[in-house]
């Protein structure tokens, strides 16, 4: 009996080994710091706070007083190529198009001090580090690197709201630690509003940072915390006029004072080290205040256990990744997936402390009850998949991140859900009033069931907001004149769907007056369709068509991050109606196909090195999200077949392992959200709908863990990177006879089988 229990027990524990395998192993955070992916490498938990990462530079917003182009750069502070770090600083985004953050940096020098950064070009001007990527490595709540100039070695890991350093010193003689308040992306001359620092004691300084930019304003708290004295501290201050007057010129606020306000600060600390030794530093940070940054830092790393610290980052990750299980034709294709799974699970951010307590829109203290309030809603590319990716596999993160859009709703002066939002402002970048789609979403799928007419009047409240964005004109006319705001059609054709989204909302909840109002505005993609020309073009507030239009030029038609190729099949919440109305499936099919085989020609970009370059096949632009529907539309005509090796020549062009490896911007998860469902086989054509349509799986087999306990399987038998079709589609057994499958099939656990070949079945899913 003992030896039958003891081969059980061993089974048991060897199933428990198999199931918990270290998935985190497959995770590339490299991948997308080159060139336009804007990923950051550095060290960060699920969805935290603190985003601990190196920048390689700190490029001024302008030169000579014009923009410069550099910056677009640098959007996570780290570029690939680079060959200089200049520090480590506590707040990135990731994949973003835009510029922000980069609060507290820290960099460790040993020898002559210098509390300038210098410069790429001159790196020995400054306190910035020549390193190599031989001794530089990132994984999944971790980073490190040898910074070559001073021999020190550098990690870095994370906890939600506590980035922790540690560095060893090769020589601990003249050990120095900067803190430079001044830094930061997006950078210019006057982003800094206030800097704030506080030596509380000998090894704890406090502080806050308020900043203007691309956030208005943005206020961050800090508490930083050495395991050892510091010795000695100073500071320099980089104001207008560096004299000090009245009452602080009695003393000297440069050497060991214990506090100091200006807009421009760079401090230092020094510390006595033997050669080898290392020293930790603790960096909370804290939307509401330095005791805030203080209670987070004894929350979250009580201890000093920097291995123990990183062991339990990598755990987080493991049990986020774990939501997902899957074999795959070749070892990269793992680390494409599970790194896709990473990116699209850096954000949105926790924005609080561990009290609950955070920054509103009004810029007043908060309490999040019942919830966890979260930040950095890059919406107009996001609502696309990612957040229906969240309704998939992290529902409950995704109800809380509605309830955050609607406390920013409630804090709004003129009620507002969030358009780009982060850090307790609204930037209103891009178009459409996403939110919207993203509520509507998580309603319809059921993750949200409260406060629904709430949700309901905020997505109604925002869509009649006259002064956003040509609305008022959009009410009036059915569509906005490009004479009255520009990227009309574009904004015609996302409020139009945005407005389709809100009248699911208002149909799930059971107002029916809501919902025959928004489905009538729902149609007003057809008043911007050119039946004439087959395209969708702009008007002008009279009612004619605006003169010169060239369907491939993006530039002055009317569109924004696309031209008419792409937008004129911008109608995910009704393809039938628009390839209907587009001649047919023939001529739509005919459309879609020589969408991915054009040749653009080089007048349509700037130059050579343009980086809208980036991410397109043929006119197919997979690097802006308006096409990322595009290739399931063959869903909707009588050759479904056509969507399936497409799909997995995107799949194989646009992700790739290497620096280098995406094809354009991630957009805070959005590209890495398309990349799981597609390798998983099916795509959320329209959020707002219940039906997602099948394509070609990449995966040989997927287990989704789902949060209710359910399980659902993909499978795809005979697949190989020649048998790119598919055949037949089972779900639990059954031959499904249309492209699509409902929320409801994953929720309750189950089986998506396909059958794949390597010629298409033309007569799959034939409407014959």
């Amino acid at each position: 009996m003992k030896k039958i229990l003891l081969t059980s027990l061993m089974g048991f524990l060897a199933w428990g080994t198999q199931a918990q395998e270290d998935l985190s192993q497959y995770v590339d955070p490299m991948i997308g710091t080159a060139k336009m992916g804007h990923t950051y490498p550095g060290a960060t938990v699920p969805f935290g706070s603190v985003q601990l990462s190196p920048d390689t530079d700190t490029i001024p917003y302008e030169v000579n007083g014009r923009y410069n182009p550099e910056v677009y750069r640098y959007c996570a502070g780290y570029q690939y190529d680079d060959a200089t770090i200049v520090g480590f600083s506590h707040t990135h985004f990731s994949g973003t198009g835009h510029s922000d953050l980069g609060d507290f940096l820290m960099m460790p020098t040993s020898g002559p001090l210098q509390l300038n950064p210098g410069t790429e070009a001159d790196p020995d001007s400054g306190y910035r580090s020549r390193f190599s990527h031989d001794r530089e490595h990132a994984a999944p709540a971790y980073y490190q690197v040898t910074l070559d100039d001073y021999d020190i070695d550098v990690e870095l890991t994370a906890t939600t709201r506590v980035g922790v350093h540690r560095y060893t010193f090769a020589q601990g003689e003249d050990a120095h630690v900067i803190l430079d308040l001044m830094a930061g992306i997006y950078n210019y001359d006057d982003k800094n509003v206030w800097t704030f620092m506080r030596e509380e004691n000998d090894t704890l300084v406090t502080g806050f940072r308020e900043t203007t930019g691309w956030a208005r304003t943005r206020k961050v708290f800090f508490a930083l915390s050495f395991d050892k004295p510091i010795k000695q501290y100073g500071n320099r201050k980089y104001d207008e006029k560096q004299a000090y007057r009245g009452f602080w010129g009695r003393f000297n606020e440069s050497e060991n004072f214990p506090e100091i306000a200006g807009r421009k600060i760079r401090a230092y600390f020094d510390f006595d080290l033997e050669d080898g030794e290392q020293l930790i530093a603790k960096m909370a940070i804290s939307p509401v205040s330095t005791a805030g940054a203080i209670k987070n830092m004894q929350a979250e790393t009580p201890g000093w256990d920097f291995d123990a610290i990183h062991q339990a980052g990598v755990d987080s990750w493991n049990k986020e990744l774990h939501k997902v299980q899957v074999k795959t034709i070749q070892e990269s294709d793992k680390v494409n997936f599970y790194t896709a799974m990473y990116h699209a699970f850096l954000g949105p951010t926790v924005y609080g402390d561990v009290d609950g307590r955070y920054r509103g829109l009004d810029m007043n203290i908060h309490q999040a009850e019942g919830f966890t309030n979260y930040t950095s809603f890059s919406l107009w590319d996001t609502y696309r998949a990612l957040h229906p990716l969240f309704n998939v596999l992290q529902p409950a993160r995704n109800r809380d991140m509605v309830k955050s859009m609607l406390a920013h709703y409630d804090q709004s002066v003129h009620p507002m859900l969030p358009i780009w939002s982060h850090y307790a402002n609204e930037n209103w970048c891009m178009i459409g009033y996403h939110s919207a789609s993203v509520i509507a979403d998580a309603v319809v799928k059921e993750t949200v069931t409260a406060d629904l007419a709430h949700a309901l009047d905020a997505a109604v409240t925002t869509a009649q907001t006259a002064y956003f964005d040509g609305i008022g004109a959009y009410m009036e006319k059915g569509y906005v004149p490009e004479d009255v705001s520009g990227a009309s059609v574009s904004k015609t054709l996302e409020y139009a769907y945005d407005d389709w989204a809100i009248a699911q909302m208002a149909d799930k909840i059971g107002n029916a007056s809501i919902s025959r109002e928004f489905a009538a505005r729902a149609e007003n993609y057809k008043n911007v369709y050119d039946q004439q020309t087959g395209f969708m073009r702009p008007k002008l507030k009279d009612g004619s068509w605006k003169q010169g239009f060239d369907p491939l030029d993006t530039h002055g038609q009317g569109f924004i991050e696309g031209n008419a190729w792409n937008y004129s099949l911008y109608v995910p919440h009704a393809p039938q109606e628009m390839i209907n109305m587009m001649g047919g499936d023939h001529r739509f099919v005919e459309h879609l196909d020589s969408l991915f085989s054009m040749d653009l020609p080089d007048r349509y970009f700037a130059n050579t090195e343009d980086i809208s370059r980036e991410g397109i096949i043929g006119n197919y632009v997979h690097g802006n999200e308006p096409s990322h529907h595009v290739v399931y539309l063959y869903n909707w005509t009588d050759q479904a077949w056509k969507s399936h090796d497409k799909i997995r020549m995107i799949l194989r062009a646009m992700y790739q392992t290497g620096a280098d490896g995406l094809g354009g911007n991630d957009d805070f998860g959005q590209m890495s959200a398309w990349y799981l469902f597609s390798a998983l086989g099916f795509y959320p054509v329209a959020p707002g709908s219940v039906e997602y349509a099948l394509g070609s799986p990449l995966v040989e087999e997927a287990t989704l863990n789902l949060e209710n306990g359910k399980t659902f399987t993909v499978e795809a038998q005979n697949q190989s990177e020649k048998n790119q079709y598919v055949s037949k589609v089972l779900l639990n057994g059954e031959e499904l006879h249309e492209p699509f499958i409902r929320h409801a099939d994953i929720m309750k656990g189950g089986k998506l089988t396909f059958i794949m070949k390597g010629r298409p079945n033309k007569k799959i899913f034939s409407k014959d």
